[in-house]
């Protein structure tokens, strides 16, 4: 009994409890509403409602001759305000309005977004989203003309929320060049460098909070944003895309890690192509890292810096490139470590040292020279500026390094590793930097990849290459360095490159890789000169990273793009051409071989070739031509309606237009030009009357084919 009512005396206590939390609550509620009231309202109302950035949409990015190479395209999110529309305008428009957003998203009935509506019309709610899909300007376009959208945003209650998404025509060409820009304002390439100017400014709008999202409020006080300016590149689309794909295709080739291609223009520093691609997987290669620029790229470069090293020898000796230095067996000890060549070389001249890329005598030449003073090389090669950046526009160059004496690191060798590119570090747009400026009679001028900053047809900022070193050595050393370039082409590691339409100069490269510190059988593969080599335009640098295959030799796996690439540039720059022999005057031009048919195209023909054409009848549609000395004579075919024309040497389609026209029914017979015809010119047509017409080419004709198969093989010539 005891137990009982202490159970219940705890389910009293309990229910008391409870019941004086209830009144807590509601007393509390009372007081908000009631006392605190107006504040809270207050509070609530500024919570509601908030400015919202609206976003600029960014300036293009155009190509050299301004093809749009990044856009923005204009997408929009649909949301709708059912509470605006007239009852009327509603109930006529709602069913028709569903049946069309069911056909448009093709993901619910028409029945689920009538209803959806309804519902948000009923419980008052000002803002609903009716789709989470983006739509396209086109397609808003077709919406706005929909059952209650048509009546407008303020009558109709539909929201157009624009969304600007980027967009590359060409694809993925130059995507890594391009480069892309993240929420956090973090990214890589032209519109990370160049956000500054692509941005634009944003605006501001006030908008509502509500459920399913925010509403915009037109209140007048929104402030619009203003547009990105563009930027004009000086790629040009087609040796991109040349680029591009040489280099995809010896990547997969030769099974290699990744690569990159740079063509740039001798006089303006003018990027006119580059291109990165790096292994993605098995025989993919995508656009992952500027190689080109970047620190991704900065690597030993093998024998393309003994360009430098010969400069620094030339400069401070009076040796010729006649002058001999024996190499020996191909293997030799020189500043305390062993250097070795391809094969033995013995004793040959500068200039073949050069063109056989003989780590031999490169290393013995420097050594001997330099050896009691390795920082006068350095400083040589500090003087030619290839131990500075460039200060191209892009974001993420690198910077080199060119070791020094003073340098922990630096031994007894190391002056002689350094003169055939190894232990120091540069990227292959420094490099290339470094030949054009030989190619360019000793400016070195800074590559430059964007030329103009404008807004339409206005051009607000212009770009020139500022010129980084007006002399970067002699006269005297210039003419030998090219010399030794050429030389290389014609008889040295990249003969593959000779063109018999025009001359190349450079220089290949095999770098080993340093793997775990130590030095490995995996190269790094390039190739970088210039062309014409007798008027230099256009300067190329080619990087091929670990190929796999059996070639392994900048020769024989970088050149090849090198040449393919510069076929290309030569094919469309005409201004380079070597001028073509003038034709002697007295030679006569061989006259076309014409015989009948449209004076209009035949004269067309006549002035394309050059040749004097003399119509007798400039009204005349039909001719026949008498070809005469120097010049042809055109004579009228006269056509009369109702009458069989003449169709003697005339061609299949013209003949078969003639008679055609005239009501006549054609058989036809052989390949080549009208020879006879079965009915003579002007007999009048009768209905229903065939017309036999026979062919020649080379004074051979075959039978003739009777029935559609005719008309159908006839109309096919």
């Amino acid at each position: 009994m005891n137990i009982k009512r202490s159970i219940v005396t705890r389910v009293r206590l309990a229910f008391l409890a409870i019941c004086l939390f209830a009144f807590a609550i509601i007393y509390k509620v009372g007081y908000i509403q009631i006392k605190d009231g107006d504040k809270w309202k207050e509070l609530a109302q500024e919570k509601r409602f908030h400015y919202q950035p609206i976003f600029a949409t960014r300036g293009n990015i155009y190509s050299n001759d301004e093809r749009i190479m990044a856009t923005s395209l204009p997408f929009y999110r649909v949301a709708f305000d059912p509470t605006i529309s007239k009852d009327e305008v509603f109930r006529e428009g709602i069913d028709s309005l569903g049946m069309m957003l069911s056909r448009f998203y093709g993901d619910r009935s028409a029945e689920y977004y009538k209803r959806k509506i309804k519902n948000a019309r009923h419980n008052k709610r000002k803002y609903v989203r009716i789709n989470n899909r983006l739509i396209n300007y086109q397609e808003k376009k077709q919406m706005a003309k929909w059952p209650i959208f048509r009546v407008g945003k303020n009558r109709g209650g539909v929201i157009f929320e624009k969304l600007d998404r980027r967009f590359l025509p060409f694809g993925s060409l130059a995507k890594r060049t391009i480069g892309f820009l993240n929420e956090d304002k973090k990214g890589a390439g032209l519109e990370f460098s160049f956000n500054r100017h692509l941005a634009g400014k944003d605006g501001e709008a006030l908008y509502e909070r509500m459920a399913g999202g925010n509403k915009p409020i037109y209140d007048g006080t929104e402030v619009k944003p203003l547009p990105g300016f563009d930027i004009r590149t000086t790629i040009d689309i087609n040796l991109q895309d040349v680029a591009e794909s040489a280099l995809y295709k010896a990547l997969t080739l030769n099974d290699a890690a990744h690569g990159c291609v740079i063509l740039m223009e001798v006089s303006t520093g003018e990027i006119k192509a580059i291109a990165n691609l790096g292994k993605a997987g098995l025989g993919t290669y995508v656009e992952d890292y500027n190689y080109a620029v970047g620190n991704q790229g900065r690597t030993e470069p093998g024998s393309t810096f003994k360009l430098a090293s010969m400069m620094a020898l030339l400069e401070d000796s009076d040796m010729k490139l006649t002058d001999t230095i024996d190499t020996g067996n191909g293997s030799m000890r020189i500043g305390g470590a062993v250097k070795t060549d391809t094969h033995g070389n013995g004793k040959i001249t500068l200039q073949q040292v050069f063109e056989k890329s003989s780590n031999v005598g490169i290393a013995k030449l420097i050594q001997d020279h330099f050896g009691n003073d390795p920082q006068k090389y350095v400083d040589y090669l500090f003087k030619f500026g290839l131990h500075q950046p460039l200060g191209f526009q892009m974001n993420g160059e690198a910077v080199p390094y060119i070791k020094t004496p003073k340098d922990r690191s630096w031994s007894r060798p190391s002056l002689s590793t350094m003169a055939i590119g190894y232990e120091l570090k540069i990227s292959p747009l420094q490099t290339l930097a470094f030949y054009n400026a030989v190619a360019n009679n000793g400016v070195k001028v800074q590559p430059i990849i964007v030329k103009e900053i404008k807004r339409a047809d206005q051009v607000l900022e212009k770009f020139e290459a500022k010129v980084l070193n007006p002399k970067i050595c002699s006269d005297e050393t210039l003419a030998e360095l090219k010399q030794m370039m050429e030389g290389v082409v014609e008889h040295g590691t990249a003969k593959n490159l000779k063109s018999k339409d025009y001359k190349v100069a450079g220089k290949t490269g095999t770098a080993r890789k340093v793997i775990n510190g130590q030095y490995t059988k995996r190269y790094s593969t390039s190739f970088v000169g210039y062309f014409p080599a007798d008027r230099p335009k256009y300067s190329c640098i080619v990087i091929i990273d670990n190929p796999n295959k059996n070639a392994q030799y900048g020769g024989d796996v970088a050149a090849p793009v090198f040449r393919e690439l510069a076929d290309k540039a030569y094919a469309q720059d005409l201004a380079i051409h070597a001028p073509m022999v003038r034709r002697p005057a007295n030679v006569v031009p061989k006259l076309p071989s014409l015989h009948a048919g449209n004076q209009e195209e035949l004269t067309l023909l006549c002035n394309k070739l050059g040749v004097s054409a003399h119509p007798v009848n400039p009204e005349e549609d039909w001719i026949r031509v008498d070809t005469q000395k120097h010049s042809v004579a055109m004579k009228p075919v006269p056509v009369k309606e109702g009458r069989v024309p003449d169709v003697k040497d005339m061609t299949l389609k013209d003949a078969l237009y003639l008679l055609e026209n005239q009501g006549l029914k054609v058989r036809a017979a052989g390949l080549g030009r009208v020879k006879a015809q079965s009915v003579p010119a002007g007999q009048p047509v009768r209905k229903g009357m065939w017309i036999t017409i026979t062919l020649e080419r080379n004074g051979t004709t075959t039978k003739p084919i009777a029935g559609d198969t005719v008309l159908a093989i006839a109309r096919a010539y």
